[in-house]
């Protein structure tokens, strides 16, 4: 499948359709609705993508590659292995505090792709939890590291659901507070710890 490069454009246009899709649902949307949504024409949208099943795709494929690419370089300039561990979960709430609506859409529209679009969002999304299970791994705990790993997906991918960035707590205040839950459990100090490294 060709995909064409990416210009202003197509990511406003990406941006739109993630905002759409977050509210109305993937499969209730129209290219009406994203048409009318972003005040392209139809034709134009048509010139940037073949429908909204390959919008849906370039949404979820343009955010796991950029929370990947962003994992990693957070965790290359970490040191040690607690202090990659912070430096994965504040990159992750961060990122995606900055994108709730792409959050949402990856969350809700998980299996809304079909036949070759499906596979690299599945070859992505697999990457990036074994970036995550290598560094629980690395701490060398007793645990099965993909069941720690999803459980501390678990804790971050929902935040869409109640947390607020103009609120009280800034998402790096957030992050920090998962990684306390996630390291210590509620006997978690109230201070940030020194990491271990």
């Amino acid at each position: 499948m060709a995909i064409k490069p990416y210009d202003e454009r197509l990511d406003q246009l990406l941006r739109t359709a993630a905002d759409v899709f977050a509210a109305k649902g993937f499969h209730p949307t129209t290219m009406r609705d994203l048409a009318r949504a972003t005040g392209m024409s139809l034709a134009g949208m048509y010139h940037y993508v073949a429908g909204k099943e390959e919008l849906l795709f370039l949404i979820q494929r343009q955010c796991f590659e950029n929370v990947y690419q962003g994992a990693l370089h957070a965790v290359e300039s970490a040191t040690g292995p607690t202090e990659r561990l912070r430096a994965f979960i504040r990159h992750h709430v961060t990122f995606f505090a900055q994108h709730m609506s792409e959050m949402k859409v990856l969350s809700h529209e998980a299996g809304s792709l079909s036949g070759e679009r499906e596979r690299p969002i599945i070859d992505l999304k697999r990457r990036y939890v074994d970036l995550l299970a290598g560094l629980i791994e690395a701490l060398d705990t007793p645990r099965d590291v993909r069941i720690a790993a999803y459980a501390l997906f678990g804790m971050m991918n929902w935040i869409y659901t109640w947390y607020h960035t103009a609120g009280p707590l800034s998402a790096e205040e957030l992050a920090e507070q998962f990684t306390q839950l996630y390291l210590y459990g509620l006997q978690a100090p109230s201070t940030p710890v020194s990491p271990a490294g």
